[in-house]
């Protein structure tokens, strides 16, 4: 008498129906995930890909608004005082007493009332000029690869990246590197080989350095070498 055979399972040489996998879901067994674009998988663009050159950064200047808000603030502080004082019946303060009188005296072409003014003119001149420029002029902008983020690199990192790559030429000594936002200068020290063959292989090593750097305005190379100095 043979056993009821169970429901559940399939019978044997019958057709069974699999699970179908979701386009969208990752292939556990090392494929890609098929929702990403195609865009998502392309190499970061190069150098000859990039747009219109990114501008530089804007400093907050938290220190000149500070001094500014301080300063309005006393004076206002001060002023307010001085008019309650007033209006309850007290003399108004001493200093702003004498200081209506004086100008009140004191002639246009005075001295001192001229001195007061340039000083007003500078101080107002030099705020004017930290709220129409950037400011941070130590980090120099890269190149934008991503449309939602800036980033931006710093000169002593950019001149220690430059310099690193200076030193692996064969006969460098020493080198010496400053950059700046439209030239890098490098000092190097040869101590055997000829020195055009050195100046030449450095040229062509340190132009690499910098376009790796991924600045949005690389900065043009001054290169120069020269035999070390003799001791005593």
């Amino acid at each position: 008498m043979s056993e009821p055979r169970d429901e559940e399972q399939p019978a044997e040489g019958a057709t069974q129906r699999l699970p179908v996998l979701d386009e969208q879901e990752t292939d556990h067994t090392g494929g890609a995930d098929r929702s990403e674009s195609p865009a998502a998988h392309e190499p970061p663009p190069g150098p000859e890909d990039e747009g219109e050159p990114e501008g530089r950064f804007w400093s907050a200047r938290r220190v000149p608004a500070g001094i500014v808000a301080l300063l309005l603030l006393g004076l206002t502080g001060l002023f307010l005082y001085d008019i309650v004082s007033v209006r309850a019946g007290r003399p108004g303060m001493y200093w702003r007493r004498e200081l209506a009188e004086q100008l009140a005296e004191r002639p246009l072409d005075d001295t001192w009332v001229l001195v007061g003014a340039g000083v007003a003119a500078l101080l107002g001149l030099w705020l004017l000029i930290l709220a129409v420029t950037p400011g941070l002029r130590d980090v120099l902008p890269m190149r934008r690869i991503h449309p939602g983020v800036r980033a931006g690199l710093h000169r002593d990192a950019a001149a220690t990246a430059v310099r690193d790559r200076a030193m692996e030429v064969a006969g460098v000594q020493a080198a010496r590197v400053r950059v700046r936002r439209r030239r890098a200068d490098v000092r190097a020290v040869s101590h055997f080989r000829e020195l055009d063959d050195v100046q030449a292989e450095l040229e062509e090593v340190l132009a690499d350095a910098v376009r790796g750097l991924g600045l949005s305005r690389p900065p043009s190379l001054s290169v120069r070498v020269r035999r070390p100095g003799r001791k005593g």
